[in-house]
């Protein structure tokens, strides 16, 4: 009963922080109904597509707690100045770079045609253009899943993590992380698994697109610790600058790509896809800004534990994907299922050791 009234307290305390992703809700769904009857000309085409941006929306939202967790974490350690950046530029980026301009990119690369023809694919032959998405998918999910695999590997494999939700195994991991290169090694290996499992063409696909995703790792974490640094040594930017900034950025892109992908299976319009993902877009951010202004990973033990393992599903998933259909609302329920018992373990933990975190606070202080 604890668990329930906590929640409730939880909700009420916190509408606030989403009063613009309401309202973009409302107007989303507006559009999409309007969609639904301009294109069908009857009711039952407008009903039709505005369930359909509901049911994306969900889908988003349900995909991305540990994306908002994440954000979160990296955004506390960032200048206000970058926040805000982060907060604002991040979610144009965020609904027009991942859901407008990154499929169409995907379409006009792969069929080896111009942005303006890969428009016109994709409103006068939406079919056309689905099928070219969904012909990317390999790569796309190699690309993603590794990144994502990396994001995780480097949270737990860590000397300096102290704190363990599930002790048995996270202990072992962070004394293993003195190991050089132990993440890179691991992801490696489940990519040779993954690649032998596929055909010869699909193999070479995945094989590319999973090595440039572990690169692209590697490019944006050491490319953002220069640009911090410099920034620092130049006192412009402290910590947690452009280069967290450009980071986030490519781990919000990574976290797009399955929901994207799987958008296809209920619509093949563009621009309705645009709004149902825009819709959980904009909840991600005011999760983000809210887990910020509260200082929630702070409070609560094991919240951010949950979101990485998570990840870690979520990147095991993707690579699954080359192999056999797993619907993504499987994926959203297993990250919501982790990220809910991790901050349950949280509750307990703060109700069992009351004072945890000023006892923390002056030990780091000593």
């Amino acid at each position: 009963m604890w668990i329930v009234i906590s929640f409730q307290r939880v909700v009420m305390a916190n509408l606030r922080y989403f009063t613009w992703a309401f309202l973009f809700t409302i107007v989303g769904l507006a559009l999409g109904a309007w969609l639904g009857y301009e294109t069908t000309g009857n009711i039952e085409g407008a009903v039709s597509v505005f369930i359909i941006c509901l049911v994306l929306g969900i889908l988003e939202i349900s995909l991305s707690f540990d994306n908002a967790i994440v954000n979160a974490r990296i955004l506390r350690d960032m200048t206000p100045k970058w926040q805000h950046r982060f907060l604002t530029w991040g979610i144009i980026i965020a609904v027009f770079g991942m859901r407008i301009i990154f499929p169409l990119a995907v379409v006009a690369i792969a069929a080896w045609i111009d942005p303006i023809s890969a428009i016109r694919l994709a409103i006068f032959q939406p079919a056309e253009y689905a099928r070219i998405i969904g012909e990317a998918h390999t790569g796309i999910a190699a690309f993603g899943g590794t990144f994502l695999m990396m994001v995780g590997m480097k949270y737990f494999f860590n000397v300096e993590k102290d704190v363990h939700w599930i002790k048995v195994l996270e202990s072992r991991l962070s004394k293993f992380a003195s190991v050089q290169g132990v993440e890179i090694g691991i992801v490696l290996v489940l990519i040779l698994v993954f690649s032998r499992q596929l055909p010869q063409g699909e193999a070479d696909t995945f094989l590319t697109a999973a090595i440039y995703g572990l690169l692209t790792f590697l490019a944006v974490e050491g490319l953002g610790e220069v640009l911090d640094a410099t920034q620092e040594q130049m006192n412009t930017v402290h910590k947690g600058g452009l280069g967290a900034f450009i980071y986030l950025e490519v781990l919000d892109a990574s976290f797009s790509f399955d929901g994207v992908i799987g958008a296809f299976a209920l619509s093949t319009n563009l621009f309705v896809i645009a709004i149902g993902l825009g819709i959980g877009a904009f909840y991600v951010r005011s999760m983000t800004i809210m887990l910020v202004e509260k200082q929630t990973l702070g409070r609560y033990r094991y919240l951010e534990h949950g979101a990485f393992y998570a990840i870690l599903v979520l990147a095991v998933i993707m690579y699954v994907q080359t192999l056999m259909h797993i619907p993504e609302v499987i994926t959203g329920l297993i990250g919501a299922a982790l990220i809910l018992l991790s901050l349950i373990s949280s509750m307990r933990y703060n109700r069992a050791n009351p004072g945890w975190q000023e006892a923390e606070e002056d030990a780091r202080e000593r």
